[in-house]
């Protein structure tokens, strides 16, 4: 169980860096994990990319899929701080990952079980991992944006 939360804790600290790097960019981290080890990250850059795919999820998907030279993620966990949306749970079954762990539920588009259910049966889903973390990230965003 320790290894969920520090994978959880590496996806925190590129949501942060997500937060960092441009302050319009909702702060959304993400790890893959094969053979209980890290091969892939990503933060959320939609916006500083301008680009619609600029997901923390997508990113990293995109980055194991170079490293393994493979699309299909057999083996693989997935640890993001929020509940993906439908574009990126798609990604997730269609690379095969065979488990999710997500912080914050996404109850405007939770594509994992909340407002939709994409991933069932073909993904096991964990939620609410260090959710009061992952939600302090969103809820610092969302009070700063509304104060520019």
């Amino acid at each position: 169980m320790s290894d969920i939360w520090n994978f959880m804790d590496k996806a925190i600290e590129y949501a942060k860096i997500s937060a960092a790097s441009n302050p319009f960019d909702v702060p959304v981290g993400c790890v893959i994990v094969k053979d209980n080890k890290i091969i892939s990250y990503g933060y959320n850059s939609r916006e500083s990319n301008c680009k619609v795919t600029g997901h923390a999820e997508i990113q990293a998907i995109e980055e194991a899929e170079k490293l393994l030279g493979s699309y299909k993620l057999q083996g693989c966990k997935i640890f993001v701080t929020l509940e993906p949306c439908p574009m990126c749970a798609g990604a997730i079954r269609a690379a095969q990952i065979e488990e999710l762990y997500f912080g914050a539920y996404n109850l405007s588009d939770g594509a994992a079980g909340t407002v939709y259910n994409i991933l069932y049966p073909h993904v096991k889903v964990f939620g609410g991992i260090k959710k009061s973390d992952c939600q302090s990230l969103l809820k610092d965003f969302f009070e700063k944006l509304r104060n520019k």
